[in-house]
Order: structure tokens, then sequence, then C-alpha cells
């Protein structure tokens, strides 16, 4: 045993060597270092790695939705508006949450438990628990308390109007986006665009801060349509009326200010109520008077008519040969309703003689015809710009054989929807001038298209005028105080390449027809009653509707207050 195993026996201690503290030291204050360098890189030189998962944990872009547009009619009553409502949203893996918390919460969203607790096992950061809540009961979710829960601003639309102005202004869907009727149309201007914000929660999901604004919400603009609410109430009311008197299957009704195109009311009957979030089937959400096409029947006559006036064939004391109410082309024979043997072109159109208008019809080139018919907008888009519209059928020329130009004479073979109708009959209304149409309000009047000359359009409203007096198709449509222009149509409905006995009845009609200030087409689709001509159920409709409207704008008288001359029942019949 050496000297230096016997010092550590007797002290029982062990002697480490000095340089081994000193590595020690050595390293320690390395790490030190280091720890600080980092600390200093992370902090100072490269921060932008701890802001990110600090953001990740914390922080969260929240959408802010843009106010829509209003829409109002033409003095500024409002048709569409957004209200505020509340919906209520969550992070699942911020969410603390008891049993008895999930119940109170879904009941005060209306959902189940189940419906909740399956909202919140998502992966996703964000999920919807319930849309548009209204503020008081918003005010119940926040009193809860529950962490990673919060509400999020949003608008509801709002539509005073209801069913009665549902097929024209449409409705937008949950996220305030237009799906139907004006609302899809002018979407671009009518929403706007959404904005964003950053914002800081706590460690119970609660937000805290807001930090910045990303993206200020730019609100959509309001926008004024050409509708009067007034008339549109009125409209609505007759044609529902209407409806349900005959027993038909559905009606439309369009009245037009007859001077600048503007559309005043424009309504259908089956509706709907747009604030009711659960919509109807698709053929009650078309707005059938300009989705929908049907065949105009005699109210296509004054058109036949004018064409003829326009290219010298005739004129208006000119005597057709009507052969007894029975005309033969290509096999197949065309009747009227009260033959007569003789009728002066004004009569044609007063008795609403298929045979004298086929006989005219047939006189003039086929391409003559059908150039007239297209200038007067048929076969064309109005330019309502409404989503949908119908453009109409209106076949080549060249591809007639002559009992199709003598049947689209009055108005078989060819087809419109009511608002193209409408339209068409500016041309008598504005001295051969056919108007675009709008929904929108319009400070100064579109220019038209010139049709016919002013003596043609100015000869067929004086004929239009003998079809509401005696011995014409609608004495019902006269209007106390007015001097009324128009025309009815009972056409057969094609089915399957067949007619069959079931009718769309119609009228067109201006008024006053010293100096046309309305237009108003009426269209009843399958009256089921007794009556079916378009005098009888078509033509009370119109002759209510202009009446109150004329009366509503203040529009002079243009004739004596005695000046209805037939009483009511006794209407000469027609049938296409």
């Amino acid at each position: 045993m050496n000297y230096a195993t016997a010092a550590i026996q007797t002290s029982g201690q062990i002697a480490l060597p000095a340089w081994r503290s000193r590595v020690l030291f050595v390293l320690l204050l390395t790490g030190l270092v280091v720890l600080l360098g980092r600390a200093v890189y992370l902090q100072g030189i490269h921060n932008g790695f701890l802001q990110q998962e600090g953001d990740a944990r914390y922080g969260r872009v929240v959408e802010i939705h843009a106010h829509r547009g209003m829409i109002t009619d033409r003095h500024g009553e409002p048709l569409a508006v957004s209200t505020p409502v509340e919906s209520v949203w969550a992070s699942p893996g911020d969410v603390e949450i008891s049993p008895t918390q999930i119940s109170q919460l879904a009941q005060i969203i209306g959902l189940s438990s189940a419906e909740v607790k399956s909202k919140l096992a998502t992966s996703r950061e964000f999920v919807y628990l319930k849309r548009q809540l209204p503020p008081e009961q918003a005010a119940k979710v926040v009193k809860l308390g529950i962490p990673g829960i919060s509400l999020q601003r949003e608008y509801r639309r709002y539509y005073p109007g209801g069913e009665v102005t549902a097929h024209l202004i449409g409705f937008t869907d949950v996220d305030d986006n237009g799906q139907e009727g004006i609302e899809l149309a002018l979407q671009g201007q009518l929403g706007g665009k959404a904005g964003s914000q950053q914002v800081i929660k706590d460690r119970r999901g609660f937000i805290v801060e807001d930090v910045a604004s990303l993206r200020a919400p730019k609100a959509g603009v309001d926008v004024a349509l050409s509708i009067d609410s007034k008339i549109q109430s009125l409209a609505f009311r007759e044609i529902k009326q209407a409806v349900e008197r005959n027993k038909a299957k559905g009606g439309s009704i369009v009245v037009l200010d007859a001077r600048t195109g503007e559309v005043l009311a424009l309504a259908n009957w089956p509706s709907y109520n747009s604030n009711n979030r659960d919509k109807p089937g698709m053929a009650v959400l078309r707005n059938h008077a300009v989705t929908d096409q049907f065949e105009p029947g005699s109210t296509m006559k004054p058109f036949t008519i004018a064409t003829a006036l326009e290219a010298g064939k005739i004129k208006p004391n000119s005597v057709i040969d009507t052969s007894g109410g029975v005309f033969t082309v290509n096999g197949r024979t065309i009747h009227d309703t009260h033959p007569e043997r003789f009728l002066t072109v004004a009569q044609i159109i007063q008795k609403s003689s298929n045979v004298g208008t086929a006989k005219i019809a047939l006189s003039l080139p086929p391409e003559t015809l059908w150039h007239g018919l297209s200038e007067d907008g048929f076969g064309s888009l109005t330019g309502s710009e409404f989503p949908g519209e119908a453009e109409g059928k209106l076949r080549d020329y060249r591809k007639w054989r002559p009992i199709e130009q003598a049947t689209m004479s009055y108005g078989n073979g060819i087809s419109v929807n009511l608002l193209q109708l409408a339209r068409a009959y500016t041309v008598f209304a504005n001295n051969g001038e056919l108007k675009p149409i709008t929904l929108l309000k319009q400070e100064t009047p579109a220019l038209g298209v010139k049709v016919y000359s002013d003596a043609t359009a100015q000869a067929v409203r004086d004929m239009m005028e003998m079809v509401v007096k005696p011995g014409g198709t609608a004495p019902l449509a006269q209007i106390t105080g007015y001097r009324v222009a128009g025309k009815t149509g009972t056409a057969h409905k094609l089915e399957n390449g067949k007619y069959v006995n079931r009718y769309v009845a119609s009228f067109v009609g201006l008024a006053p027809a010293s100096n046309p200030r309305l237009i108003v087409a009426v269209m009843v689709n399958e009256p089921g009653g007794r009556d079916y001509y378009g005098g009888l159920v078509a033509a009370p409709v119109f002759s209510n509707v202009m009446g109150a409207a004329l009366r509503m704008l203040s529009i002079p008288n243009d004739a004596p207050l005695d000046n209805v001359l037939q009483a009511p029942g006794e209407v000469v019949g027609e049938e296409v």
C-alpha cells in the first residue's frame, strides 16, 4: 500500500482532479451563452417564428360581413332591407363545455344536444353552430360563458312586401347572396364586399383584442326599382282574386308606364312569402310573367293588322270576305266563333275574326310578316335583364308553310312571355315606337325603335277601342271616365303536339286611349270555371287595375263619367 492510497483510506474522502471542475464550468457557461444567443435570435432577429406560433394558438382572422344594399320602389318605400343578426360559432379545439351547458346551449339555439356535440366534434378550427339568431337570443348564448364559443355579426334580409313582391324581388341565402329575382340579377351592386379583422383570443377562447383590420367591408349600393308599391299591391290582389274566382291554375299581370317602358307592377299567383326560409317548389318560385312562354292567341292580331297596314295591303275600312267564318288552308280548317260573311278590318279586330286575320296575313310575303313581328320584339329578350327570362319563339319565315303563316297571325305557333307581350303594345301607345323595358327607376325615358308610322299606330289603336265597346269581345274592360283600347285572347293550350280544351285567357290594353299612359297585360292560365274567354276572365282584372292605377296617378279623364256603354255579361266570345 502506497502513501496516496493510505491517505484516502485514512480520511474517507475522494479527491477529484482540479481540471474537472473547470471543464464543468466551461460547459455550463457555453450552454448559457447558446441559450442567450438563441433567445436574442428568436426575439430580436428572427421573431416571425414565435409570432406565428402565438398567432396559431391565440390569433384568428374573423370575416366582417358587408351590409347589403336596400331595394326600394320608385318612391323610396323599402322592398328589401338587411337587419343585423348574430351567428354562433365555435373553435372546437378551444371549447370547454359540460353536459349541462350542452343541453342549455342546444335549447337556446334550437338544436338537439346530439347535433351540438356533432358540430363540436369536427377537426376544423371554425364551425357555425347556428346562423342568424335575433340579438336577444344571442345574448343568452353569451351568458353561458362557454370558452371557445363566440358570436359573429351578420345580416338577414327582410322583405316588407312578402308574397306581394316575392317573384319580382326574389330572396337571398343564409350568406346574404341573391338567389332569385332582383336579388340575383343585381347581386354585384347590392352585395358589397366582405371585410376581415385579425383578433386575439385568451386561453379560454374569448376574443380579448382587435389587432388589425385586414380589409374593411364595402357596403352594397341601394337600388331604386321602377315599381310603384301601391300599384303592385293592387295588381297582386286582383290577379289573386281572378285566379281563385275562376278556379284557374295560375295567373300573371304586368303594368307598364307606356311612355318610359318602366315596369310599375309585376305579380303572379300562386305566390310565396320570401321571408320564409322554407321555400316551395320551383313551380311556385318561378316568375311566370317573365320565365314562362305561352301562345298569345288573339292578342297577336293587332300586330298582324299593323304590319299589313304598314305594307299598304289594307286600310282600316277595307272589307274582307271571311267566308262565313270557315277557311281551309292546306287541308286544315280555320273557324270563327261568331261567323260573318264580310267584315271590315276594324271589325276583324273588334270581333276577333281568325279567318279575317289569316286571310290578311296570307296576302303578305312571309318575310314581311316575320319582319313586322320581329321588330315588335317577339322572339327576343325585352331588356329587363331579369334572371331566366324566356326569349319566346318566332320561327324563321323560310320554314313557314301557308297554314303556319295563317295560324301565327292570330297567335298560334308563336310563343311569348307576358312581359314581352306587354312591351310589344308600347308600339301602339307611342305612335309606332317600341320602348325598351326596365325594372329600374329612370330619370329620363329611354329612346325606343320606330316600328310603325304614326298613322298605322293610331289606326290600330282606334280599332282596339272598338274591342271594348258594344259588339266587341271585351266590354268588361271599360273604365268609367277613360277611353280604353285593347285586345282579348283565348288560346287553346298545346299538349303533346295537339291543341286541347284547356285555355289561356288574356287581355292587353292601354289607357287613356287618347294619350296612353299605362299598359296592363293580364294572363289567366287554365281557368276551370264556367267562363274561359279572355273578355270574361282577364278583361275585368284589367279594368279594376287600370282604373285604380289611373286614379292613383291623377291622370286626367278623357271620357265622360257615363261612358260605360254595355252592361256586364254581354260579351262576344272568341276562341283560337
